[in-house]
């Protein structure tokens, strides 16, 4: 029992030790809480250790429905929390859309973005040392380079999202079970854990326990290799920054300066770019085919290259990166006024603004049929009453506007004239005069991206 009391008190500060220097009074925690014995215990650390350093702390659960027994997990966090005294947040996702993922991969993934999008500080996650050595080795079976196999970190920033913590990653899973029996811990098991025709059961089960028999203190070595790749990476990334001086500006990545590079830096150098974009990250040989389109393709050649969601394209001497977009939607709405309008698929959102002398006359516009428009090719606009009409197509190479934003451009129509490009052009019958009643058009493609939205003043 001694034994029993001794261990559990050097968990209860170890994890002290390694969230203390890092977490300030008033700091929120929120703990991603599954219900098994992993993030049972952490619970059961962070509750004690927030009474001692007033940190707040919360949970969330994500209901992914894979199993039968989900709904069970879930009231049993419920119960869990309500015993602490833990606010606690159960998520429901959707997995099937990225079923083509796999099971496992796709409930990651909804997991860690229901927990990036919460409003804390910190993000706490029950990782152990056990599922570091089975990461590290997943990574390697599947041929990652250097960045995968730097497994878990134990604190990972990232701009725009909560400092996610894993303050049980040099921990193994033995120690845990002690820690939770020594606590009469009560926890669920999950069915599919025993399944081993999943990867990672299958190295838990089959393979680890044979490798413990022969070097048991794998878990330590693997994790000191992952330390090192870590660290290889970081030199990477610091190459990848030096690289990126006047080649990666305005989320852009110049097609000349990248090609000079050759390919290993080239290669170093997209795939920071990528990641900069938040894109994710793809295998080496689809990595490597990938600088060969962008840097062999013709000059007047438009690259789209599609990968997990998202697409890479090349316009004149530029890639540029983003989900996948679907195809352009043919589309009319009339307009009736409203300040904003939201357009189909990926079209994003047209604002009007109300000003003075500025934009499109208002009276001229309410004399006939205002409507939005998808383009649909052929268009002539009149934006200076001494020159001739023009073209839209050639209108828009020459404002250099991106070839897939052209397709998703809306117009603006009164009747069948052709009355504003938004961002662009207004036609000059229609322009406001000075100390008129006019609307400016505001076309936002991302609403989440402000660096997208065109205004024509």
């Amino acid at each position: 029992m001694a034994n029993s009391r001794k261990s559990s008190f050097d968990l209860t500060e170890r994890v002290a030790d390694a969230l203390a220097p890092k977490l300030p009074a008033g700091s929120y925690i929120l703990l991603g809480l599954s219900g098994g014995v992993d993030s049972v215990v952490l619970l059961h650390l962070l509750k004690q250790l927030s009474l001692r350093y007033s940190w707040r702390l919360s949970a969330l659960h994500v209901h992914h429905g894979i199993s039968p027994q989900a709904d069970v997990w879930a009231a049993f966090c419920a119960d869990l929390c309500a015993l602490y005294d833990v606010s606690l947040q159960i998520e429901h996702v959707n997995i099937a859309p990225l079923r083509s993922l796999g099971i496992e991969a796709a409930a990651r993934k909804l997991r860690h973005a229901a927990l990036a999008q919460q409003q804390v500080d910190f993000i706490a996650l029950a990782h152990h040392l056990d599922d570091q050595a089975e990461t590290l080795l997943l990574q390697l079976l599947r041929g990652a380079g250097v960045r995968g196999a730097s497994a878990m970190p134990a604190i990972k920033h990232h701009a725009n999202v909560p400092t996610l913590l894993r303050p049980l990653l040099n921990v193994p899973r033995s120690i845990l079970l002690k820690y939770a029996q020594h606590h009469a811990l009560q926890w669920v098991e999950d069915e599919s854990n025993t399944d081993d025709t999943y990867p990672r059961n299958f190295l838990r089960h089959r393979i680890l326990p044979l490798l413990e028999q022969r070097f048991p203190a794998y878990r330590k070595t693997l994790m000191r290799s992952a330390q090192h790749f870590a660290e290889a990476t970081e030199l990477l990334d610091e190459l990848a920054q030096q690289d990126a001086e006047g080649v990666i500006a305005n989320n852009r990545l110049d097609i000349i300066k990248l090609r000079v590079l050759g390919i290993v830096r080239g290669k170093n150098l997209l795939r920071y770019f990528l990641a900069a974009q938040g894109a994710p990250i793809p295998d080496s040989t689809r990595l490597q085919e990938m600088l060969r389109q962008l840097c062999n393709a013709r000059q007047d050649a438009q690259v789209c290259i599609d990968w997990r969601g998202w697409q890479i394209r090349r316009y004149r001497d530029h890639a540029y990166t983003m989900p996948a977009l679907p195809p352009p939607a043919d589309f009319t709405i009339m307009w009736h006024g409203e300040a904003e309008i939201l357009l189909p698929q990926s079209h994003g959102v047209l604002h009007f603004k109300h000003a003075t002398g500025q934009g499109i006359s208002l009276a001229k516009l309410q004399v006939g049929i205002a409507r939005i428009n998808s383009r649909r090719g052929g268009e002539t606009i009149r934006v200076d009453a001494a020159r001739p009409l023009r073209n839209l197509k050639n209108l828009l190479q020459e404002h250099e506007m991106l070839p897939w934003q052209r397709d998703l451009l809306p117009l603006l129509f009164c009747d069948t004239d052709l009355v504003c490009v938004p961002g662009i052009a207004i036609a000059n019958t229609y322009q406001a005069q000075p100390d008129e009643a006019g609307v400016m058009v505001i076309w936002c493609v991302d609403p989440m991206r402000d660096e997208y939205a065109t205004e024509l003043e």
